[in-house]
């Protein structure tokens, strides 16, 4: 491959590390643009690793064991008056955005990530992508890479059809270091992959690597996302709106979050809750919480664009799959860019491939969630709602890599 091909990567999260650390080991000549002008590392919150995940860290060579962060023999589903109600043995390594990132961040070359450029146009010339920058940056390439999220920019302007839609719910998320809890939630929570299923809703909690990427005893952290039905409407559109009155749809910034939400959700947590998690949300410093969309579009290659990761797709969070997607079709896109040598005939095969995996996962996703949407709407999702209520389905289903038949 020749060095002089230059690719683009728009977004410099985890889909957008993965992306740029292949394309640069396969020979390309990469640049990293993120919008956020901070660093990025210590946001975001826990992940679930799959094999592909594992697969992609291994080609990159770097460290695809154990070490990456916290390993749980079982899960387990607590009643609300804090008894077991199932357990299911299901071995599984759970870690931190931040440790994740922090892990990818270092394989990358600094002076090749760029903070502070926030996309503001792209034009396509033959074979070069033009981009625009704010401030006046301007650069262009051979290939984009758009892996710059939920609200993607390059996929705003390229499908202005395909945006999220809300699925009727929240997810209230927090960390909490395990020095923090008593000796009940370390002792019967802390070792698990965990869950509670009020009615229409759903906890589950699980360790990850804690603060400076911790994973010893006593250093890890526990996190939790806890979904809750918010009509859109009424109760939702309340939560998105700030104290100046701007309402967020896409999905408040947490310090914005109004005070009496965080404590509402506080006072649910002790009265639908196993007193263990609501342990857990009570000590949580930065409760905050986010929408749940679904994304699905129809093209993941435009020209010399490639859609890569959420700005391709949004899966509901209850596989646990948003990362290692973005991780497979970052393997699938340089995978394609090595057999040809034409990049839209490249983009066209890595379209082909990984449509209609985006796709499937997102429907799966659906299903697992339908059960908490504020309204069921069609005889089919009450049916899903019955599929995936009882202790044995969640534990087996949620957050586990699923298959296509």
């Amino acid at each position: 491959m020749s060095e002089s091909r230059k690719a683009i990567v728009v977004g410099g999260s985890l889909g957008g590390l993965f992306a740029a650390n292949l394309l640069l080991r396969a020979g390309w000549d990469v640049q990293v643009h993120e919008r956020v002008a901070d660093e990025l590392e210590g946001r975001g919150a826990g992940i679930v690793t799959h094999p592909e995940l594992m697969e992609a860290l291994a080609a990159m060579g770097l460290p695809a064991d154990d070490a990456i962060g916290v390993s749980v023999r079982e899960r387990v589903t607590l009643a609300r008056d804090g008894s077991v109600l199932g357990r299911r043995a299901m071995p599984q390594v759970l870690t931190a955005w931040g440790r994740l990132y922090s892990i990818l961040k270092s394989a990358f070359p600094a002076d090749r990530y760029h903070n502070g450029r926030e996309l503001t146009s792209v034009e396509q010339d033959g074979s070069v992508v033009h981009l625009k920058f704010r401030g006046g940056f301007r650069d262009q390439a051979d290939l984009v890479v758009a892996a710059d999220g939920l609200r993607s920019t390059l996929r705003r302007a390229l499908l202005p059809d395909a945006h999220p839609v809300y699925a009727g719910y929240v997810a209230w998320r927090g960390l909490v270091d395990e020095s923090a809890l008593s000796d009940r939630v370390r002792e019967e929570l802390f070792p698990y992959f965990a869950f509670g299923i009020p009615p229409c809703e759903q906890m589950i909690a699980y360790p990850v690597a804690g603060q400076h990427n911790g994973v010893e005893p006593g250093r890890r952290r526990f996190n939790f996302v806890w979904y809750r039905p918010a009509d859109e409407s009424t109760t939702f559109r309340d939560m998105v709106t700030d104290a100046t009155g701007r309402v967020w749809l896409d999905g408040i910034p947490p310090p914005l979050i109004r005070p009496e939400f965080i404590t509402q959700a506080r006072q649910a947590a002790r009265e639908v809750l196993a007193p263990q998690f609501a342990e857990v949300v009570e000590k949580t410093d930065n409760l905050f919480f986010q929408p749940i969309f679904d994304l699905e579009s129809p093209r993941m290659a435009i020209g010399q664009v490639a859609l890569l990761g959420d700005a391709a797709f949004v899966a509901r969070p209850h596989c646990g799959m948003g990362v290692t997607k973005a991780a497979g079709d970052a393997m699938a896109l340089v995978d394609a860019l090595t057999r040809h040598a034409n990049v839209p005939a490249a983009l066209a095969e890595y379209e082909a491939q990984r449509r209609d995996a985006g796709a499937f996962i997102v429907g799966h996703a659906r299903a697992l969630g339908a059960y908490m949407q504020a309204q069921l709407r069609t005889p089919e999702e009450r049916e899903m709602a019955e599929r995936y209520r009882t202790p044995e389905a969640i534990m087996r289903e949620t957050a586990v890599a699923p298959v296509r038949h």
